[in-house]
């Protein structure tokens, strides 16, 4: 029994089925961050987007509004699915790679099944008629748990710890991308020279920017559990729109913007090329 739990079970894990899950997974990941960045660069160039929001609610409005919008708004939902469902399978069998059954890995696993069960739960919900759970705002979910939290006992320390973990993860994120450690996950062999290299750049560059982002949001959750204020806890889309309030001004939330629409290219390139 054991031997089929480690040789049989991962080989299933890691069967077709598995691997259509992954790629339409990270297919759906690349179509919100583009279109994320897409919104992003509209707010930076027009004093505040007209009402537009720069986050996952968003784009699947964004993503709504287009010709056959709901069906595609139900397809990145199902990719979400699969996405949770994949993650699943490396927390359960282990990933793939030579340390893919590594305690730490299968934790990490499991929490990005977790997050992407929510995040998929959202945007089904969405496609299904609830106009304010996939379209919700970040900015207000931040600000809402991060009260909710405060009010806990020793809710102040744990919003700072919360805080400095995304934080510590948005680090970690722009210096693997830097490092360029994705490369161990992707077959190689089937690209070319010219290829790796367009991946490279949209993988750094990408991987960058995101790091940087979630960095930022950790910052501000440190910042107002530190104010015992959860209005200065930030979302996806206030955290961005304080790059354009930076003496830089709109231009570094242009780059920022631009980085997040590569990581959305970058995304795209996994889903063809990425070992599952």
């Amino acid at each position: 029994m054991g031997e089929w739990s480690n040789g049989s079970g991962a080989r299933a894990a890691r069967g077709t089925g598995t691997a259509v899950a992954a790629r339409a997974g990270l297919t759906a990941r690349g179509v919100i961050y583009l279109l994320v960045g897409v919104l992003a660069v509209r707010i930076a160039h027009s004093g505040g987007g007209g009402g537009e929001q720069a986050d996952r609610g968003g784009a699947v409005q964004e993503l709504a509004g287009k010709p056959f919008g709901q069906a595609l708004v139900w397809a990145v939902g199902i990719g979400l699915i699969g996405m949770a469902l994949w993650r699943l399978s490396e927390a359960v069998f282990g990933a793939a790679g030579p340390d893919g059954r590594k305690v730490g890995k299968r934790l990490l696993s499991a929490g990005r099944f977790v997050f992407y069960s929510v995040v998929a739960g959202s945007v089904i919900a969405f496609a299904a008629g609830e106009r304010g759970s996939g379209a919700g705002s970040t900015d207000e979910q931040s600000k809402d748990i991060t009260a909710r939290v405060l009010g806990w006992p020793a809710g102040q320390a744990l919003v700072i710890c919360a805080g400095a973990v995304l934080a510590g993860i948005g680090v970690w994120i722009a210096v693997r991308a830097a490092m360029r450690t994705y490369r161990r996950k992707l077959n190689l062999l089937q690209m070319s020279e010219g290829t790796q290299r367009t991946v490279d750049v949209l993988g750094v560059a990408g991987g960058v920017c995101r790091g940087l982002l979630f960095a930022t949001a950790g910052g501000f959750a440190i910042q107002a559990a530190a104010a015992y204020d959860p209005g200065q806890a930030k979302g996806l889309d206030d955290t961005l729109r304080t790059f354009a309030g930076t003496p830089a001004g709109p231009w570094l939330l242009t780059v920022e913007a631009v980085g997040l629409i590569l990581f959305g290219l970058f995304s795209f390139a996994m889903a063809r090329w990425r070992k599952v």
